[in-house]
């Protein structure tokens, strides 16, 4: 049975000392190994930006995308072969800027793959300007009097869009975060994972001393139910977002996998994909 270190590989992360995104590597290790998983039952696929290198440091199938489009490629990865545990992942400028549409149609669709965002509030590969995420006033390279652009709430959008499974962590938490990425894996539809991961080079507002200021364990609400959707979205908005846990689970929709008619349980990696020399002809005088 795989342990989290079956999951490290030898290529070093180049990412800046003290960024979140080396928590949220670590996560998922864990979290794969805590389900069960070996290296050849994962893929992950990432998309541009700091967090995108991720998919090269994890020892599993691996897949780096371009900018905004991990999810279209984890879900065909998933269609292809549904033994696979797929996870896609990415930035917040990634997820909800370019690749927003994808991750609003995802979410609707509810395909069985989880989603683990890493929102630092900032662009910082490119070196710091802002993202949806960014708060009005917040000052950067693309914006030095202040952003005046209200920031995106993903938990919020993802409830309205129909997600199953919505969470939130802080990349210091990591008994928090691997927990709640191993329930996304267990979770039979898309599970969408908010990952608070500090931008210690460009973003001087959101740090790990501002979260733990300011965020507020769903834990430590008394009564709260991570079934109950009106809870959830207003909890949110009395929170205006900051709370890390399980926000909310819907067990009951299928997935939509299990609705496709037809769709057969042996994934086409293990399918006999040859056409015989008469179905060939055929199809090519449909097309002559």
């Amino acid at each position: 049975m795989a342990t989290f270190k079956d999951f490290r590989n030898k290529v070093k992360p180049n990412w800046c000392p003290g960024c979140g995104d080396f928590s949220v590597q670590a996560a998922i290790q864990r979290a794969a190994a805590n389900a069960g998983l070996e290296p050849d039952n994962l893929a992950v696929v990432s998309g541009i930006g700091c967090s995108g290198r991720i998919s090269g440091y994890i020892n599993s199938y691996g897949f780096h995308g371009v900018h905004g489009r991990a999810l279209p490629i984890a879900q065909g990865v998933k269609m292809a072969n549904r033994e696979l545990t797929v996870i896609a992942s990415g930035g917040d400028g990634d997820g909800f800027a370019i690749g927003m549409g994808h991750t609003v149609h995802a979410i609707r669709r509810n395909i069985d793959i989880t989603y683990i965002v890493m929102d630092n509030q900032i662009y910082g590969l490119t070196k710091g300007q802002t993202s949806p995420r960014s708060e009005m006033g917040f000052k950067t390279k693309s914006t030095p009097g202040g952003s005046i652009e209200s920031a995106l709430n993903v938990m919020e959008t993802a409830l309205t869009a129909g997600a199953t499974f919505v969470a939130q962590s802080f990349s210091s938490d990591l008994k928090e975060l691997t927990s709640l990425i191993e329930q996304g894996i267990n979770h039979k539809g898309f599970s969408l994972i908010n990952v608070f991961s500090p931008c210690v080079t460009f973003n001087k507002v959101n740090t790990y001393d501002w979260f733990k200021d300011n965020l507020t364990s769903l834990s430590s609400i008394e009564g709260y139910d991570p079934s109950n959707r009106m809870q959830a979205m207003q909890t949110l908005m009395e929170k205006n977002g900051l709370v890390t846990g399980l926000i909310y689970q819907n067990k009951e929709k299928k997935s939509y996998q299990e609705l496709v008619t037809g769709y057969d349980e042996n994934g086409l990696s293990k399918q006999d994909l040859k056409l015989d020399e008469e179905k060939f002809n055929q199809l090519m005088a449909e097309f002559m």
